[in-house]
């Protein structure tokens, strides 16, 4: 309670748990592993059906987002383990659903399924509609980001600044045909990874989606390189004009 007046609701822990004294680890720092785990069960509201059909989709949409169990009209978005970006899938679904826009805010307002079910009944009917694929063509805008991006790689001879590379370490036996498979289907499934970028006549960036790219593992051994230094000598500027 005292939280509560200092504190939205969304920032309010869901747990809290007196410690008499706190895990360690040798070094003297929190043993984080070694902390009991949180058990909500007792901290929440006593479960309360709904009871008309606009609750009864809503409690639905929140077990789907939530993934944790029965949802009652009168429990709290927050402490059943909603965030923001939970947040922002329970309004798309609601849009499916039920065809009313509801405001991020007002599921940080009204965080109960009983509370969202009167702002749903009050809502102005927006039926959803799903983003529709482009028309197919031979090339297409670019964004300003884009076209910045585009053009700063030009005037920099390539450049790495917008480069993220990673370097994962895999223990046990790795089945690189299998892995090669899926980034394979990952490429076919996403234009944006089979995408290339060019000029059209007037020099003007543009962007060309093709059906299909050539994609295969490329492995190497360290031989005398350490780690770092072949981590380094992988990143290198993207070749815009290529795909993917």
């Amino acid at each position: 309670k005292q939280l509560e007046t200092l504190l939205p609701g969304y920032m309010i822990p869901a747990h809290i748990i007196e410690m008499e004294q706190w895990p360690v680890t040798p070094s003297g720092k929190l043993d984080r592993k070694a902390l009991p785990a949180p058990d909500g069960a007792a901290d929440r509201e006593t479960y309360t059906a709904p009871r008309n059909l606009t609750e009864m989709k809503l409690s639905q949409l929140w077990e789907e987002v939530l993934k944790s169990g029965p949802v009652g009209i009168h429990d709290n978005f927050f402490d059943r383990g909603g965030h923001s970006l939970k947040a922002t899938a329970l309004v798309s679904r609601i849009a499916k659903e039920f065809g009313v826009q509801v405001p991020l805010k007002d599921v940080f307002a009204h965080p109960t399924v009983e509370g969202l079910a009167s702002v749903i009944s009050e809502g102005t009917e927006s039926p959803y509609e799903a983003i529709k694929p482009a028309e197919k063509r031979e090339t297409y805008p670019v964004s300003s980001a884009q076209k910045r991006m585009y053009v700063l790689q030009q005037l920099e001879d390539g450049g790495t600044g917008y480069n993220m590379p990673a370097v994962l370490e895999l223990e046990g036996k790795l089945d690189l045909t299998r892995m090669e498979a899926v980034f394979k289907k990952l490429i076919k499934r996403h234009e944006s990874l089979r995408t290339s970028f060019t000029t059209d006549a007037d020099g003007e960036p543009v962007q060309r989606i093709h059906d299909e790219v050539p994609f295969t593992f490329r492995t190497s051994v360290l031989g005398g390189q350490t780690e770092q230094e072949a981590a380094a000598a992988f990143i290198q500027p993207f070749e815009l004009s290529q795909a993917p």
